[in-house]
């Protein structure tokens, strides 16, 4: 079901992305800047708040495509802005193979919005600001 919504969530992505406005290598080495824009930054470079926001609303698209392609069920506003964010962050492949996708799909929404807290590691560990936008996401998700 190819639903085309739109995001309306962007507030919550830069709440988790953190904008930077001077040029900084992430920990990949990747030249980024604003929230997690990377196509084109070199070093050096600097961007406005308008900008920064202007590319996260270009850059955040993929994500928006990817839940309006996968999702076969209906979805509230919160929950598209919620699993928008969740694929922006953890990717399409990811979300694509998850448990998350296969519940939603057959309309298990609570035990999809229960998978939101598994994605809290990273190497092997919980990371605390993961575990922060999880829930959030979960919110989101639920409200």
């Amino acid at each position: 079901m190819n639903q085309n919504l739109q995001y309306t969530g962007q507030a919550l992505t830069e709440q988790f992305e953190g904008c930077e406005l001077t040029a900084y290598q992430d920990s990949g080495g990747v030249w980024t800047l604003g929230y997690g824009h990377t196509a084109g930054v070199t070093e050096g470079m600097a961007c406005t708040q308008a900008q920064a926001e202007a590319w996260l609303t270009q850059d955040i698209q993929w994500a928006v495509a990817v839940v309006n392609d996968l999702v076969t069920v209906q979805l509230t506003q919160g929950e598209f802005d919620a699993l928008v964010d969740f694929v922006f962050n953890v990717g399409s492949g990811s979300f694509a193979s998850s448990t998350m996708l296969r519940m939603l799909d057959a309309g298990n929404f609570a035990g999809a919005a229960d998978q939101f807290a598994r994605w809290d590691l990273a190497g092997g560990q919980v990371v605390a600001g993961l575990l922060r936008r999880r829930i959030a996401e979960e919110g989101e998700f639920n409200e």
